[in-house]
């Protein structure tokens, strides 16, 4: 019994057709269910279904250069789709056929499809007039199958009457007959048969030509397989291939060698050889019976169908077995050990091993040792073998064998340890053997572990892999000196110096150091094939259709994409050398800009980088996002031109120049908010001002003039309040400006008369207290009942030292290497590079002229007098705030006092792009920016409680002294980190503690307490908000979690309506009904989905609606339930099948596809226009879009979000 080298296994109803893509990886299957799946079995995903067939489908096909597929079905129809992604539908359907369809096929060359039936005929149609060109009968019984010869005018069919036959249809090629569908009489005079093979005892099930020899293999229930041979005048029986136990479904020559495969009823594929008619492989399964194979015509794949879905296999491991020293490579290729010079290209045959195993598996590995000059290599046939060989000093043309000198013996894994001494790895006794080039055993040692590859690791050591951790064993000491937890580990790749190693599975890669003390870990979706280190340190791969990079600490990115599998033997600066699947030489050129810039970037190798800058062109946003997520966005923004990102990028790293400049060629309202923010937090409040400016946001410009004690600037301000008519901003700028009478005047305007006679007493102006009592028409004995006041202390303090056109002082920040570098590079053109925190605006007249210029815009037209602006006295004060403008700019420059750097919660800020992050600094804006751009949330009213929480969770208060106020302190994630730009906060909410609180959700649920469970679950969505996730891994998992709690709250959310209805409304039986119905359809756990089923049955038992219970009771089986509830099961079936009626009909289409609204709880079939919450992704009806998502309450329905920020 051998291993089955399978690629992809999907599960499935019964699969009783299968057909390969020529070109793409694409496996069409047909199900009895009457489906046609489309797979990509590179990927493992289902990339489309056909269901318009009514009943099972049997047989499919491809056509071979064309986007077309056929299939053929029990409906008697033989229907053709269009491949194409973006129309993939039935173009048309053929009628004709009185019974079931048992197979179809394109031809290669002509516009023809073969169908056979079990009405006892084939026939051919021509599928661009869609009309049947011939008819060919003969067969007696059901045709089991028929197919077209790859090359000849030949159809090979089978049938039940156990007969096979060839026909000859070269008249149909020359003679094609009219087109209408009326001449049948003219058919068969096109095609004849020529042979009848007969020789089975029993049905024939199938029957198929060998690519390239005068050969047909047919397969039959009499459990034998039958090899024929054609001649020009006849073909006769060659011989039988007997094994298997019950009837052989399907039976195909190998494409490109002399086997035959073949499956069963038996449940087992099995594999003969040709010349021999013996059977040397069998793969077996333990409960599905094999109905089907597929060859792929270019590739070493096979597919089989069974009862439980379909497997794509290999019969050979397609790598070749390689190993480089120095500039040679070392390779096996047709059973010959080749050498491969990579500097001159030179391809030379060393030794043969073609009597070395089995002649039908190659090579596994392969061992060099260059002190000898010798190779050990293993192969797998036979439980595993080893051969050391010496490899000739030079080649004179003639190849020697292997077996004249070499020496065997059993082992799994065999590799040289020393220059005279290999190590071999018998799996079966778990025992290593260290052995002399004599093949005599020196040493032998029982691993620490289960092993099941053993690698070089180093002087005298060892890496053992097992099924889960690797060790580094020292041989000559027998003891382990480091272990690490990994899958099994397939290839090992050392570096050049022995440093770093590369440990290869099948979905990972462990970069360690040599003694395993240091690693990381990244994980791939689809198979790792090879890898290889580049000369600078970087470690490439190849999976199935990319090449990659990984730098030392695990950062990972693609190279390029490639056509088909290779494997990496070496690389070197922009070339990759490798061996395809035919294991013969290539060399890939690639562009390695990226992977080195990166590698520069973590070794602090500025100067590197800024080659890199100055001679490449990195491009894309990956470079930039990857830029800001280490802490560097200063150097990202001295090579972005995109206005947005260089803004986003300037304001991240507190370049206030460039954000100015940026700003202002961007000119847009949410831009200026964001610098007037960033320079607030600068002190720069000449960069406050414009940005104010610029908005026109005049109440937060008074308050600023105000703190910066600019009183010329304030009583401008309040004539610009005056012509705008704003009664707030007028009293506040006259607050702010000292102006007692100008507060009077607003508050008589207003009609506040009590208030402005107040305010007119207070301040000691007594004649304007008696105009205020005139205007109102009262006396001082009206209000003598007033208390009296003292006179107001509320003035405006004066200006000690005039600020106004200093910016607040800040700690000074010295050019970095990239500012000064890049500054006398001129690589930006010619002009320098900003600094931080700099004057990037004209002066502060600029300023005095913009409120001039609001003054204009704002003031009415029929009062042109209405602020009584005089020009010359502007003229004045211009002239005057220029000069102070300028002195204020002398003075700036021979420096400012110090103060406070950039606090905690400011970097905090700055390293992450997660709202939680944002939320514990207490940058509660930038948080809810953040939620609303990534997942859609509008409604932050029910976040605040979670908001509080982790801004308290993140920081703690000490108390030293009783008489300070207390110290804050922050709590960090990585408090070992020493670098500004990689500080992050502790997490609040870890992905365990919320699946904690989800399976209290489940409790309930279990417990029939739906409403603690709806609030649990609403919670749980809540909480995922919040989080924070560092792997591809764990954000996986958290949008796994994040449906399985939308899916809870749904399905409770339902059934709390039903049970409202049934209280409030009894009448509306079908409304329950339908939502008792649509509960089972949620996303559940199993004994959740128990629960449903089994609530939903009763409720249609009690409505009489039999037909749909029983039909619930046939899912409820489908879980294995207790035996109690299955026989109740049972009997809601049984009732069903007595009485197959529903009383009450309802909206519940179990056939169909369909997801449920979540607001109106009602199904949205599959192809219907709906929209999505941008969180949950839930379901609703289009009319739904831009409300709030009444599931969760938090998110706008419709709302495009980017999605969570890419894992750190």
């Amino acid at each position: 019994m051998s291993v089955m080298l399978t690629k992809f296994e999907s599960k499935s109803n019964r699969v009783k057709g299968l057909a390969f893509h020529p070109t793409q990886p694409l496996l069409a299957a047909a199900l009895h269910n009457g489906s046609v799946q489309l797979w990509n079995y590179r990927m493992g995903v289902l990339v489309d279904r056909f269901e318009e067939h009514e009943g099972p489908v049997r047989g499919v096909a491809i056509h071979p250069s064309r986007a077309l597929l056929v299939t053929g079905g029990d409906d008697y129809k033989i229907k053709v789709w269009d491949l194409k992604p973006q129309s993939r539908r039935c173009l048309f359907t053929l009628h004709g056929h009185l019974d079931y369809v048992r197979t179809v096929q394109f031809h290669h060359e002509m516009p023809w499809i073969l169908s056979a039936s079990d009405d006892q005929t084939i026939r051919i149609w021509n599928s661009t007039s869609r009309h049947c060109v011939a008819i060919l009968t003969g067969h007696s019984h059901y045709v089991m199958s028929a197919q077209f010869h790859p090359k000849d005018d030949l159809i090979v069919s089978t049938s039940m009457d156990q007969t096979v036959r060839v026909w000859d249809i070269s008249g149909l090629r020359k003679n094609t007959p009219n087109n209408g569908p009326n001449n049948f009489e003219t058919f068969d005079t096109f095609s004849t048969v020529k042979y009848v093979l007969e020789g089975h005892d029993r049905g024939v099930n199938w029957a198929s030509f060998h690519p390239t020899l005068p050969l047909i293999v047919s397969a039959a229930d009499d459990r034998t397989i039958k090899i024929w041979r054609m001649s020009e005048t006849r073909a006769w029986e060659v011989d039988s291939c007997r094994g298997h136990f019950n009837s052989v479904s399907s039976a195909i020559f190998h494409p490109k060698h002399e086997l035959i495969v073949s499956c069963a009823e038996d449940k087992t594929v099995r594999v003969w050889d040709l010349a021999k008619r013996t059977a040397i492989q069998t793969f077996r399964r333990e409960n599905d019976r094999f109905w089907i194979l597929a060859a792929h015509p270019n590739l070493n794949l096979f597919a089989a169908g069974h009862d439980g879905g379909l497997i794509v296999f290999k019969l050979e491991r397609e790598r070749p077995a390689f190993t480089v020293h120095g500039d040679m490579l070392y390779y096996i290729r047709d059973k010959y050990v080749r050498t491969y010079d990579f500097n001159s290209g030179s391809d030379i045959g060393l030794l043969s091993v073609r009597k070395f195993g089995s002649p039908y598996v190659p090579p596994r590995t392969v061992s060099y040792n260059p002190a000898e000059r010798a190779v050990v290599v293993t192969i797998s046939s036979d439980n595993g073998l080893f051969e050391l060989s010496s490899l000739p000093t030079q080649s004179n043309g003639e190849v020697k064998d292997s077996s004249a000198d070499g020496k065997r013996g059993s082992a799994h894994s065999a590799i040289f340890v020393a220059r005279n001494r290999f190590a071999v790895l018998n799996k079966t006794s778990q025992l290593i053997e260290v052995r002399d080039l004599s093949n005599s055993v020196v040493k032998t040692i029982k691993p620490p572990a289960q092993t099941n590859e053993i690698f070089y690791g180093g002087t005298a050591c060892l890496i053992l892999s097992s099924t889960t951790t690797v060790v580094l064993y020292d041989i000559q000491q027998q003891k382990t000196i480091a272990e690490l937890n990994s899958p099994p580990v397939k290839y090992v790749v050392w570096n050049a110096d022995g440093s770093l190693v590369a440990l290869m599975s099948k979905h990972t890669i462990t970069i360690a150091n040599k003694n395993f003390s240091q690693n990381s870990l990244i994980h791939e979706t689809i198979r790792i094939k090879s890898g290889a280190w580049d000369d600078t340190g970087v470690f490439i791969y190849s999976t199935l259709n990319h090449i990659k990079y990984c730098l030392p600490q695990g950062d990972h990115g693609v190279i390029c994409t490639l056509d088909n599998p290779v494997y990496l033997t070496r690389v070197k600066g922009k070339t990759a050398h490798c061996l395809d699947r035919s294991a013969r030489p290539r060399t890939i050129t690639f562009d390695p800009t990226e992977y080195r810039f990166k590698l520069a970037l973590l070794r602090n190798n500025y100067d590197e980088m800024l080659h890199i800058i100055r001679t490449s062109t990195l491009l894309g946003q990956s470079i930039i996002a990857y830029l800001q997520q280490k802490g560097f966005p200063e150097i990202a923004l001295h090579f972005v031109q995109d206005k947005n990102t260089r803004f986003d990028l300037a304001i991240e790293c507190g370049n206030l120049d460039v954000a100015l400049e940026t700003a202002r060629a961007i000119d847009r309202p949410e831009c200026w908010e964001r610098l007037a923010q960033q320079a607030l937090k600068q002190g720069n409040h000449k960069i406050v001002e414009k940005a104010y400016q610029q908005t026109k946001n005049f109440d937060r410009l008074s308050f600023l003039y105000l703190a910066t004690g600019s009183t010329e600037k304030l009583s401008k301000m309040q004539k610009i309040a005056d012509a705008r008519g704003d009664p707030m901003s007028r009293f506040h700028n006259a607050l702010y400006a000292g102006d007692v009478l100008g507060r009077i005047t607003v508050l008589r305007d207003v009609g506040l008369h009590p208030l402005a006679y107040l305010t007119a007493k207070t301040n000691g102006l007594e004649e304007e207290a008696a105009e205020i009592l005139e205007a109102a028409g009262l006396t001082e004995a009206d209000v003598d009942d007033v208390p009296a006041f003292g006179k107001c202390t509320l003035q405006t303090p004066s200006v000690v030292t005039p600020t106004s056109n200093f910016n607040w002082p800040s700690i000074s920040m010295g050019e970095s290497f990239f500012d000064r570098a890049l500054a006398n590079g001129h690589l930006d053109g010619d002009s320098d590079i900003p600094h931080i925190n700099g004057n990037g605006l004209d002066s502060g007249a600029g300023a005095s002229t913009a409120l001039d210029e609001w003054a204009k815009d704002e003031e009415p037209d029929v009062e042109e007098d209405g602020w009584e602006l005089d020009a010359e006295a502007d003229d004045d004060e211009e002239k005057d705030v220029d000069e102070e403008f300028e002195d204020a700019v002398e003075e700036e420059d021979l420096g400012a006092g110090a103060a406070p750097g950039v606090s905690e919660n400011e970097l905090w800020v700055r390293n992450s792009p997660f709202a939680a992050e944002h939320v514990a600094a207490g940058s509660f804006d930038s948080a809810m920016q953040l939620l609303n751009r990534q997942l859609g949330v509008v409604n932050f009213a029910l976040l605040k409680p979670s908001f509080l929480s982790i801004y308290r969770s993140s920081h703690v208060y000490v108390s030293p002294i009783a008489s300070l106020p207390p110290l804050q302190l922050h709590i960090r994630k990585n408090p070992e980190e020493t670098s500004p730009g990689r500080v992050l906060p502790v997490a609040a909410r870890t992905l365990s503690s919320i699946r904690t609180e989800l399976s209290e959700g489940y409790r309930f649920v279990s417990g029939n307490k739906l409403s603690e469970a709806q609030a649990t679950f609403r919670s749980v969505l809540l909480a995922l908000l919040l989080m924070v996730v560092s792997s591809d891994k764990e954000a996986k998992e958290w949008r796994d979690t994040v449906t399985t709690a939308r899916e809870y709250l749904l399905g409770v959310s339902i059934e709390l309506e039903r049970r409202r209805i049934a209280q409030d409304e009894p009448d509306n039986v079908r409304r329950s009904l339908e939502l008792a119905a649509y509960f089972t359809h949620c996303q559940l756990q199993p004994q959740h989905m128990q629960i449903a089923l089994r609530s939903a049955i009763g409720v249609f038992a009690k409505a009489n609606n039999h037909a749909t219970a029983a039909k619930l009771a046939r899912r409820l089986l489908d879980l294995n339930p207790d035996p109690k509830i299955v026989a109740q099961a049972r009997q809601r079936i049984a009732a069903g099948d007595r009485n197959p009626r529903n009383t009450v009909e309802v909206s519940y289409d179990e056939f169909t596809e369909f997801e449920i609204c979540a607001a109106t709880y009602t199904p949205i079939y599959k192809g219907s226009p709906s929209v999505r919450c941008p969180y949950t992704d839930a379901a609703f009806l289009p009319e739904f879009k831009g409300k709030l998502d009444p599931l969760i309450e938090l998110t706008e329905i419709g709302a495009t979000a980017s999605g969570l920020p890419a894992p750190r």
